[in-house]
């Protein structure tokens, strides 16, 4: 005897069971009246409610929450402009103290203020929405949107200007930051990619030690990560002439190589005959593509290769592109001798250094 058992009735007879019914069906059933009264205790005005005076007071406290915001926000660009970036008072206040500080506390009390216009000012009353189909229906948006109108009369929004203000002023003026900070993606517009700290006269240096380079030191197909002698200087109080952020961007462009190849396998571009040194060629150590730092070097061929993008230039043809997604060629220094015998360079680049732009081919002086 088979212990299994069927249920013989017939499935559309089963409790709970709503299959034959469309999803259209389905989504019409109407949902079921809410609760009056589900257990909430009594509701009782606040204190803004019933007496006016308070009800401006809180007003006041927070057109004074978004005042104080808008104040933080313009210490923001006065500490951005006015306080050094290596500055330190009381061995721990500093200028990302300041800034942080500031915009934090900008951001925060326009949170506060919100949060206690919405607990002293605005409606506090109980509100219920029914569960409805995914979908809405067009009667349902029109109902949206008239509960939005109904929030927005309810917030007092139109009817408190104080409050309106100051937060739109709070909010406006938190932009400023915003475009205070974008001052740190780069230098403003001007002719600063097409000069480098590099001059006539200023000595090439190892960019380790700082020493200065003698052409008899340096062998064929050796290759020198090189500085200009000035990131090593210090001024009459001996402090660096370029440091920290300064110093990181002089670097970003006038970082060079050296390398030595024999005489006759150089073949300059025309007006850089006279720029070697015996066979001693510099150039930027900045690819021509997206700006990498290369120092990938094969000697035997004159070959160097940027290891980012794979773009490869011959430096004994100029600094030509021989391959790679790069297009214009590495930029050379000019090189001479000065009276000590140590390589100096002639000039700054005659060419912009780093990615190219749309104005990369203008001439300059």
């Amino acid at each position: 005897m088979s212990s299994d058992t069927h249920d013989e009735r017939p499935d559309d007879d089963r409790p709970g069971d709503d299959t034959s019914l469309t999803p259209r069906a389905r989504n019409d059933i109407e949902p079921a009246e809410p609760i009056e009264n589900p257990g909430l205790p009594e509701h009782l005005p606040r204190p803004t409610d019933v007496d006016p005076r308070m009800e401006k007071r809180a007003e006041r406290q927070v057109a004074g929450l978004f005042g104080v915001s808008i104040l933080l926000a313009l210490a923001f660009c006065v500490a951005y402009f006015t306080i050094p970036t290596d500055a330190v008072v009381f061995g721990w206040f500093s200028l990302n103290l300041a800034l942080g500080l500031t915009l934090g506390g900008a951001l925060f009390l326009i949170g506060v203020g919100a949060i206690h216009w919405a607990k002293k000012l605005m409606h506090d009353h109980e509100i219920i929405e029914m569960r409805h189909p995914a979908h809405s229906s067009d009667e349902d948006r029109e109902e949206a949107l008239a509960i939005l109108d109904t929030g927005v009369s309810e917030s007092g929004f139109g009817r408190r200007p104080l409050i309106r203000n100051t937060l739109l002023g709070a909010v406006g003026v938190l932009g400023l930051p915003a475009i205070v900070m974008l001052r740190d993606l780069g230098p403003l517009p001007g002719d600063t990619q097409f000069h480098t700290v590099w001059r006539r006269g200023m000595r090439v240096v190892n960019d380790v030690a700082g020493t200065p380079l003698e052409p008899g030191q340096i062998e064929v197909g050796q290759l020198i990560n090189a500085q200009p002698e000035v990131f090593f200087e210090t001024d009459s109080h001996g402090h660096a002439v370029f440091h920290g952020t300064e110093l990181l961007q002089a670097k970003a462009k006038a970082s060079v190589i050296v390398v030595r190849i024999r005489p006759e396998d150089n073949n300059p571009r025309e007006g850089q005959e006279n720029w070697d040194v015996d066979g001693i060629l510099c150039y930027s150590k900045i690819c021509t593509h997206v700006g990498c730092p290369i120092s990938l070097w094969e000697q035997h061929t004159h070959h160097l290769l940027c290891p980012c993008h794979q773009t490869t230039y011959d430096l004994a043809d100029g600094g030509k592109v021989i391959f790679g997604p790069g297009h214009r060629p590495l930029p050379q220094l000019p090189l001479a001798v000065d009276s000590e015998g140590y390589l100096i360079a002639t000039s700054d680049f005659r060419e912009p250094v780093g990615p190219s732009f749309p104005e990369v081919h203008q001439n300059r002086d």
